[in-house]
């Protein structure tokens, strides 16, 4: 049930991040075709500003799909999520350029992109909240770290079909009907994937949580009130939580975004690297990259989330700037290990946040916490990135702007993970310890007072509760 949770959730991620891929490796592209008449520059600040506004979506839909999710369950709406997903990002494949429509060519590229981050604001939040769940208590980390891994093999699959189809076609042939292929892929690589998640059985702790009110009385229903009142009373009732998974989103998905997205613009319009060098300079950066992240989520399982978090703060503080400056060496080798300067702290802040945010949040109110915190964060400053570092170094022709925003968002973030709870090892909030054995369970059960893991307050007892018949060797503890 694992396996098959963590493939069909990890190919909506996958898909997520390889229309992320193919419109970030496309901006010098897709110019041409929607604005003609404008400037390069006024064409890439456009099409930086599209991207942007697939995060202005983002959160409406972290905030409908959350608390959707919260009600009706997880997997209906993930797979939900997935079809808007990809059904959007196949129509922008379809749709006629300025020659055609004139100005309403960009307005509708517009609205497709906002319709996606719509989608896309159930996304993550869902897929991290589910794979927690599925998860043992002591592997979490481990495979909640395959989401991200399948995000930048998916962006890295984008990038590398944008790759191909540029040296095979040329520009003039991209510019013309070329660049709708990457999109037009999304069609049937969303239908599979559509499959796929439709075939996944519900979240084992939050099917729990809704057997478990429907078998005690109404007068001690263990129902969340702030998930009752819905997102404002999740607000209140969790806003220290949200703030402090909104600063760590931000830090992380700013150095993450800076090296997927804006990447490839930033090595062609301002390191003077033609389009195919542009993305072909990043793929094997963010394929190794992918590959390590699960590694990092071990890690994590066996040290803690805080101290690998640290690490990928203080390395982004300490290597932004060495990395900035390499790349500005305009050598092949330089600009690789600038890039790779760059992917090292992104590999430990994405590996950990799958698991150690969906903890901040008790079961009932996981996916809509999620929802509200992840997605406000990337809207603010993930998405913007590339935007936002853009027009700096045009404001400032300081080609070093990107480090120092980088350098910043990471100090806010180095400080806020002091105040994170350590969760590695311990059971969700508002859910029963998960396990994968029944040796580990027995051991759990023997060792359930002095273990410093447990909180026995957390977890959805009532002092109605009738334990059923034991598992032979776990004896049957009134009220645990």
């Amino acid at each position: 049930m694992l396996k098959k949770a963590l493939g069909g959730t990890i190919v909506g991620n996958t898909m997520e991040w390889y229309d992320v891929g193919v419109f970030g490796y496309l901006i010098s592209t897709m110019g041409p075709v929607f604005l003609p008449e404008a400037d390069r520059s006024v064409q890439t600040l456009f099409l930086l500003g599209t991207f942007a506004a697939t995060f202005i979506a983002r959160p409406l839909g972290g905030v409908v799909f959350g608390w959707l999710g919260d009600k009706v369950g997880r997997q209906k709406v993930l797979a939900t999520t997935l079809l808007i997903m990809a059904a959007s990002t196949f129509l922008v494949g379809v749709l006629p350029g300025y020659s055609s429509i004139g100005i309403w060519a960009a307005v509708l590229l517009v609205l497709l992109k906002l319709v996606q981050g719509f989608s896309t604001g159930g996304e993550y939040a869902g897929a991290t909240t589910f794979v927690s769940e599925y998860a043992a208590d002591k592997r979490r980390g481990f495979f909640a770290s395959f989401l991200d891994m399948g995000s930048y093999l998916g962006f890295a699959l984008g990038a590398a079909l944008v790759s191909v189809l540029q040296l095979t076609l040329g520009q003039d042939t991209m510019e013309q009907w070329g660049w709708r292929l990457p999109f037009l892929l999304a069609g049937p690589l969303g239908a599979i994937a559509v499959y796929f998640r439709s075939r996944i059985e519900e979240s084992p702790q939050f099917q729990a949580t809704l057997d478990a009110q429907e078998a005690i009385s109404k007068d001690a229903q263990a129902t969340d009130a702030a998930a009752v009142k819905g997102p404002l009373g999740i607000v209140k009732a969790y806003w220290r939580q949200i703030i402090v998974a909104m600063i760590l989103v931000a830090a992380a998905n700013t150095v993450g975004y800076a090296l997927t997205s804006y990447m490839p613009t930033y090595l062609t319009e301002s390191k003077g690297y033609d389009e195919v060098h542009g993305t072909l300079l990043t793929i094997p950066v963010l394929v190794i990259m992918a590959v390590c992240i699960p590694l990092s989520g071990r890690l994590s399982d066996r040290i803690g989330r805080r101290p690998i978090l640290w690490i990928g703060a203080l390395s982004t503080v300490v290597l932004s700037a060495p990395a900035f400056l390499l790349i500005g060496v305009g050598e092949v080798w330089s600009t690789l290990l600038g890039l790779a300067l760059i992917a090292f702290p992104v590999t430990f802040y994405v590996s950990n946040l799958a698991s150690a945010l969906p903890a901040l949040f008790p079961t009932s109110s996981r996916y809509g916490g999620m929802g509200i915190a992840y997605n406000f964060a990337v809207a603010i400053f993930g998405g913007t990135t590339p935007f936002i570092v853009a027009g700096l170094i045009q404001l400032t022709g300081n080609d070093m702007m990107p480090a120092y925003y980088l350098m910043a968002t990471s100090a806010v973030g180095a400080v806020t993970i002091f105040f994170l709870r350590e969760t590695a090892g311990r059971p969700l909030p508002g859910s029963m310890p998960s396990v994968d054995t029944v040796e580990e369970a027995r051991e759990l059960v023997a060792t359930q007072d002095e273990n410093p893991d447990l909180d026995l307050n957390e977890m959805p007892f009532d002092d109605s509760y009738e334990p059923a018949t034991p598992v032979e060797g776990i004896p049957a503890v009134p009220g645990r």
